[in-house]
């Protein structure tokens, strides 16, 4: 079980940073498309928790003969989700760090420039700046970034975790044992 964990947990690591390593490598990293990021970025989180639907099933049939628990089940999204979030997190702050130092101060000027051209008022663009500005001033400590970049991925897994679960759940066969 350990080694399906594993391997199912880098190769979703690896999907859900593979927009992050294109652009790096194509020396694209600082054109960000924050209109279209989101869209992108949960697209390939999703794709890659996949992998906690395989490894689930992997587990349930060739360890646990035919059978695994709900607890089971979720325990093995869960480590899956684990691996391919701290993955996640690790290229993000590389890509932040040698590649869009300054990625909190574009991210504010786009949320300030779509409030403009959605016709807020200007009570309303002031108090976003002055969010923005926290955020921007939050966003310099690692730690935060961290935890903040973590709280992106980290929901998707839990849910495709309980959804797999709760799919793959079934009684072991008859005259199955675990025992070597």
């Amino acid at each position: 079980m350990k080694k399906t964990v594993l391997i199912c947990g880098v190769i979703a690591g690896l999907i859900s940073t593979s927009l992050f390593i294109g652009l790096m490598l194509l020396g694209k990293a600082g054109d960000i498309d924050f209109k279209n990021g989101m869209i992108y970025g949960y697209t390939l989180m999703i794709l890659a928790f996949s992998l906690i639907f395989v490894g689930t099933k992997i587990t349930r049939d060739k360890y646990n003969g035919g059978g695994i628990t709900f607890g089971k089940g979720f325990r093995v999204g869960l480590y899956i989700t684990l691996i391919a979030s701290t993955i996640y997190v690790i290229v993000w702050l590389i890509d932040y760090y040698l590649f869009i130092p300054d990625f909190a101060e574009k991210y504010g000027a786009h949320v300030l420039e779509s409030l403009k051209t959605s016709g807020a008022s200007q009570a309303e663009i002031a108090e976003q700046s002055v969010k923005m500005a926290k955020f921007s001033e939050m966003y310099k400590n690692p730690f935060f970034k961290a935890l903040l970049t973590y709280s992106e991925i980290v929901p998707v897994g839990l849910i495709l975790s309980l959804i797999s679960a709760w799919a793959l759940k079934r009684k072991r066969k008859e005259g199955f044992s675990t025992a070597v």
